[in-house]
C-alpha cells in the first residue's frame, strides 16, 4: 500500500482523528492543570496622622491609648487567575514594617467573611481572664492566617487591614500561599480601563493597531485617508486593546468550563 493510498483511506483517517483528538485533550488538560495562578494587589490610604504643633494645636492618633503616628488602611485583593476552583485554601498576610490592629476579610460576590486557620487561632488563643503574652502580642501584630474554602476561577478575596506604620515609609503587607499546585504572585496596581489594567490594554492595543494599520496601507491608496485612520488608531489604542484581553478571557472561560 503506497503512502497516497494510506493518506486517503477512512481508516487511517478516522484513527489519525482519534489519536489527534486525544493527544490535543492531553495537552489541553495538562496546560489547565499546570496553569494555577493567583495574583494579588495592594492599595494603602493613610487615614489618621499625630501631629503637634504649639501654635494650631496638636492631633493625636491613639489605639488602646498607644500613640500612633501614622495610621493606614490598606485593602489587600487576592484573584484567581487560573482556570480550576480550589478549595481549603490557606493564606498567610504578614508585614515587617508596620503593625496588624484590626483586619476583615470577604469573598467577593458573596456575603461570607473568612476566618481563621484552626492552628493560627491556637496560636493566639487567651484563656479566660488572663492577657497575651508577649509572643502571642507580637505574633498577631505582624500575621494574619486565613482559610478560604473555596475560591472558583475568577473569583476575588478582599482583605481589609488597619495598621500602624512603624515608620515614615509606607506599610509594606505580602501574601504568602503554600498550597501544592498554586504559584502567589505579586502584581502593581495599574489604573483600569473598562476592567483591564492600562499598560496591557496598551501593549495589545498597540498589537491590534500595527496589524490595522498593515492592512490600511496595503489595501488604501490615498495617503490622506491611510493618515487620518492610522492617527484615530493612535489616539484609541486603549479600546481594540482592553476589548481584545476581554474578548480572550472570555474564549478561556468558555474552553476552561
Amino acid at each position: 500500500m503506497d503512502i497516497d493510498t494510506l493518506l486517503n483511506s477512512k481508516i487511517f483517517i478516522a484513527l489519525a482523528s482519534a489519536f489527534g483528538g486525544i493527544a490535543v485533550s492531553v495537552i489541553t488538560q495538562n496546560w489547565l492543570n499546570r496553569r494555577s495562578l493567583f495574583t494579588y494587589y495592594v492599595f494603602h490610604n493613610q487615614i489618621g496622622l499625630t501631629t503637634d504643633d504649639e501654635i494650631y494645636g496638636s492631633v493625636k492618633v491613639t489605639w488602646n491609648d498607644n500613640p500612633v503616628a501614622r495610621l493606614y488602611l490598606s485593602t489587600v485583593e487576592l484573584i484567581n487567575e487560573s482556570t480550576k476552583d480550589f478549595e481549603s485554601i490557606k493564606v498567610r498576610v504578614y508585614t515587617n514594617n508596620s503593625l496588624l490592629l484590626t483586619q476583615r476579610a470577604e469573598l467577593s460576590g458573596t456575603t461570607r467573611n473568612l476566618d481563621f486557620t484552626e492552628e493560627y487561632k491556637q496560636e493566639i488563643l487567651v484563656p479566660e481572664g488572663e492577657q497575651p503574652t508577649d509572643p502571642q502580642l507580637e505574633l498577631y501584630r505582624r500575621r494574619r492566617d486565613y482559610i478560604i474554602p473555596t475560591m472558583n476561577r475568577g473569583q476575588k478575596v478582599r482583605f481589609e487591614l488597619l495598621n500602624a506604620a512603624k515608620t515614615e515609609e509606607e506599610p509594606t503587607i505580602w501574601l504568602e500561599i503554600l498550597q501544592k499546585g498554586i504559584n502567589c504572585k505579586f502584581r502593581i496596581a495599574h489604573q483600569q480601563f473598562m476592567g483591564v489594567p492600562q499598560p496591557t490594554a496598551a501593549l495589545v492595543g498597540s498589537a491590534v493597531g500595527f496589524v490595522a494599520i498593515v492592512v490600511i496601507l496595503l489595501y488604501t491608496n490615498n495617503l490622506w485617508v491611510a493618515g487620518i485612520l492610522s492617527y484615530i488608531i493612535g489616539l484609541t489604542v486603549l479600546v481594540p486593546g482592553a476589548y481584545t484581553i476581554k474578548t480572550y478571557r472570555k474564549i478561556r472561560s468558555w474552553f476552561a468550563g
